[in-house]
């Protein structure tokens, strides 16, 4: 049976986005999302809940990403899961769930409104021989987090 690393998040990122050089050259820029979810419990109470997920991008993504997007923007993302696996100082295994985009689209205007929208889809034709996460991993040397 096939399986399928495919996941679509609409949200608004939690903090501005950080960019970084790898030993290739390339930039990678990570940054967290917020995704709301309200709903009415069986007892008739309005409930919220956020769930926040950290993602990565890496090339021209994470240039344009990096460039035009700021806390509160909405963006839509389309990628797979990745799980990072470390110890931590106490030796505890310790491991945190993300995602690498490989499409993007920025929702709503400049000020995240809704005015106007702007995609950037991944080029896979041009897609690099080489792989830019192991590329990050072996930079981050000896880190006990993964971002």
């Amino acid at each position: 049976m096939p399986s399928v690393n495919r996941v679509i998040l609409a949200g608004h990122l939690t903090r501005d986005p950080q960019s970084k050089q790898l030993p290739s050259q390339t930039t990678v820029t990570e940054f967290g999302l917020a995704m709301n979810r309200k709903f009415r419990t069986k007892d008739g109470d309005n409930r919220e809940e956020v769930t926040f997920v950290d993602c990565a991008a890496f090339g021209k993504q994470a240039e344009v990403i990096q460039q035009y997007c700021q806390k509160g923007k909405a963006i839509l993302v389309e990628g797979r899961l990745k799980l990072d696996q470390w110890e931590d100082k106490q030796g505890g295994k310790r491991s945190k769930l993300s995602v690498v985009v490989e499409n993007f689209q920025f929702l709503g205007g400049p000020d995240g409104g809704s005015k106007q929208s702007e995609s950037r889809p991944a080029q896979r034709g041009n897609q690099p021989k080489w792989d830019p996460e192991a590329d990050f991993n072996a930079a981050k040397g000896g880190e006990d987090i993964p971002f």
